[in-house]
């Protein structure tokens, strides 16, 4: 209990900033709509979001090293709400799409300085329980987030002054907290060549991870208003793909630690594309074979980055993992760069379908990288345990890696 009171003000600036961050994603999609953006435009704003991201998830730890993690949280949450406040000042689509850059560099910066501080006040014993914690806030509160849009107004100033607040209430805890601050680590190098030497798998995995979970996250709600969806209704389908990935960490991971993860990959590659069919065949059919199909989708989606992870550094050293850690964000930040502005453009020119049957196709590309992997070489019998992984900055990898503490 002792842990959780000191780290509730990490914490509480997790849930508000994801409040403020899972929440846009949806909101611009739909004011966009209401707006008359066109579906590529949509999806532009999705893929400029995570092209701030990457450039967060690099710069971050360098200006920490030179202002110091409270002032850059600070900085970082700023931008984040200037981004969401300039919305409703400038309707262009392009002026927007540089506001989601903003949003990305806020989520990538923040999470950097909030897994740094964990970091440093985490031992082996307790690491477990932290991360613990910290999966349950930010998974929670990302699912919380996107019912959101069940009582938030599309292009209305409100809406995105409300997520401001969010995001400028999630300065305040890590500010006016009374802990010091911790040292700078040593930014990770980015070397994306060695997870690929690693595992030529992991690196296709968590692409593919990448591509399917941003464009259903930032595309999807194209997809409901398509197929009739109200937007209490999109957020309950945004909301239990979320869901549905939490669920599938204890059971996805128990079969990754008994099992050859190549196996995993490929049977829940199989599972995403059964869920793709259930949504594309079952769209004219009731919201709620729509919902169940969502559920199913991120169930059977959201653990392949993890289990990608958990396979890479099983062929890696100790010594290697934070690095790791930080080459198999940026592919993963590669397939998500390029996927909401690919699916939106897809369904623009072949309907909301489309987006699933794009999804589908990336997991049969894991599927069969998987099966011609599979006979590569033989799968090891001392791994690395299966933990969730989230892909919040290049630093998680050394809040992941146990330490001498």
């Amino acid at each position: 209990m002792r842990l959780i009171i000191s780290f509730i003000a990490l914490f509480l600036s997790v849930i508000l900033l994801q409040l403020s961050s899972s929440g846009l994603g949806p909101l611009d999609a739909l004011s966009g709509l209401k707006l008359e953006f066109s579906n590529s435009q949509i999806g532009l704003l999705g893929s400029a979001h995570f092209f701030g991201f990457f450039i967060g998830c690099w710069w971050a730890p360098r200006l920490m090293g030179s202002v110091g993690h409270s002032r850059a949280f600070a900085g970082f949450a700023t931008l984040g709400a200037m981004g969401l406040i300039t919305h409703m000042l400038i309707i262009n689509p392009y002026v927007w799409a540089l506001m989601r850059i903003a949003s990305g560099l806020c989520v990538a910066g923040c999470y950097t300085v909030i897994e740094s501080w964990l970091n440093d006040r985490v031992t082996n014993k307790t690491r477990g329980r932290a991360m613990g914690t910290y999966r349950i806030a930010d998974l929670g509160s990302s699912m919380f987030a996107q019912l959101l849009i069940g009582v938030l107004e599309p292009a209305h100033y409100i809406s995105y002054n409300l997520l401001a607040l969010f995001c400028c209430a999630a300065i305040l805890p890590i500010t006016l907290s009374k802990t010091a601050q911790p040292k700078v680590p040593t930014a990770p190098r980015l070397r994306p060549k060695l997870a690929f030497n690693l595992s030529p798998l992991a690196v296709v995995g968590v692409v593919i991870a990448g591509l399917t979970t941003a464009a259903f996250r930032m595309v999807g709600p194209v997809y409901g208003q398509g197929v009739g969806l109200q937007p209490d209704q999109i957020g309950y389908f945004l909301a239990l793909f979320v869901f549905g990935g939490m669920i599938a960490q204890l059971p996805i991971g128990w079969l990754a630690d008994k099992y050859d993860r190549r196996w995993i990959l490929i049977i829940t590659s199989i599972g995403a594309i059964t869920a793709c069919a259930i949504t594309i065949f079952t769209s004219n059919l009731g919201t709620n074979l729509i919902l169940l199909s969502s559920f199913l989708f991120g169930f059977f989606t959201f653990p392949i980055f993890s289990v990608a992870s958990a396979h890479a550094n099983d062929f890696g050293k100790p010594e290697e993992r934070i690095e790791l850690s930080a080459a198999l964000i940026f592919f993963y930040a590669v397939g998500a760069t390029a996927s909401p502005l690919i699916a939106s453009t897809l369904i623009e020119k072949f309907g909301p379908s489309s987006l699933f049957i794009f999804i589908s196709t990336a997991h049969l590309i894991l599927i069969i990288f998987g099966s011609a992997r599979l006979n590569s070489r033989p799968t090891l019998g001392n791994r690395t345990p299966y933990m969730y992984a989230p892909r919040t900055s290049f630093s998680i990898g050394r809040l992941m890696k146990k330490g001498k503490k």
